[in-house]
């Protein structure tokens, strides 16, 4: 007789045909919680003040499960997005930027799926592959958008998604730089292409002397690049910054947000490693982007947004 453990039971019932849907929230205590994220925060001190919840559901082929964690002292403020269980620098730096600023972090948890904790996706399918939780934001099926994106329901603003990614960039897909060493993906502030136009700080200072530690302001394709939220305020505050147009969803959130006329910026890093010195580096220059952003552009918007008649 095969004994199958909590975790597991709840990830067979989530992905099973006849599953539901609607969301099944629960609190939960974070010292307890069997999580790696969690494993590296066992100090009470830590969680004073703080809620934590679990949120599982299934969207389509998919269980998925979401941590929310929200400082009830200060409900006004950003939702910060953790979309990747493996980019633990995000992680850091949310639970450190959510005491300073409020609002609510929303981190995805791969750990849905047994043996799959701490890993970049969601392997918790009923059928095909495992799923990139960065892209699967389809408005054809909205039900895993609505769930990461409630809180925007509630008040929660901008949108601030927290990445850590590998150096470099893939210089075959570059129309500059192509003689740079081969990396992976986009993510370099020397990577440019027809969708994204990079604005290279002049200074250089940290946490900018990194060439894959940068903001990206995004806008939509028939409009600006002026449009994009807080673009001008962060060049101008000499960030490593990049503006990515969007006509057609690749299904990442930096697509849907500028898609659905949500406020969003999305804040990237090195990984640098799980070691303590190394991971509090990636998560450190995370945070300086956050407080200078909030410094240059998001505190004043706030602050406008507040002088705007309320609607009834």
């Amino acid at each position: 007789m095969i004994r199958l453990s909590g975790i597991a039971l709840t990830w067979l019932a989530l992905a099973s045909a006849d599953a539901p849907e609607r969301a099944v929230t629960t609190r939960v205590d974070p010292l307890a919680v069997q999580d790696d994220d969690f494993a590296r925060h066992r100090d009470p001190a830590e969680w004073q003040g703080l809620t934590v919840e679990r949120i599982a559901f299934r969207n389509e082929r998919t269980a998925w499960r979401l941590w929310r964690i929200a400082d009830p002292a200060k409900k006004q403020g950003p939702l910060w997005f953790v979309p990747h269980d493996n980019e633990n620098a995000g992680f850091e730096a949310a639970l450190i930027v959510l005491r300073r600023y409020g609002g609510t972090v929303i981190a995805v948890d791969s750990g849905v799926a047994p043996d799959h904790d701490g890993q970049r996706f969601n392997y918790a399918v009923r059928t095909g592959g495992p799923v990139d939780p960065n892209r699967n934001f389809d408005s054809a099926l909205p039900g895993y958008a609505e769930m990461v994106l409630a809180d925007v329901g509630r008040g929660a603003w901008p949108v601030i998604a927290l990445h850590s990614n590998t150096r470099g960039f893939d210089t075959r897909e570059s129309r500059c730089n192509t003689a740079d060493p081969p990396g992976n993906g986009v993510i370099s502030i020397r990577f440019c292409d027809d969708i994204y136009a990079p604005h290279p700080s002049r200074s250089r200072a940290w946490p900018f002397d990194d060439d894959d530690t940068m903001a990206f302001a995004t806008w939509r394709a028939g409009r600006s690049p002026d449009t994009a939220f807080c673009g001008n305020a962060l060049a101008a505050a000499d960030f490593n910054l990049v503006f990515e147009q969007v006509a057609i969803t690749d299904r990442s959130l930096s697509n849907y947000a500028v898609l659905h006329d949500l406020d969003y910026l999305n804040f990237e890093t090195l990984d640098r490693g799980n070691d303590a010195v190394p991971l509090a580096d990636s998560r450190d220059r995370l945070v300086a982007m956050i407080d200078r952003a909030m410094t240059a552009c998001i505190a004043p918007a706030a602050r406008n947004r507040e002088k705007l008649p309320r609607r009834r």
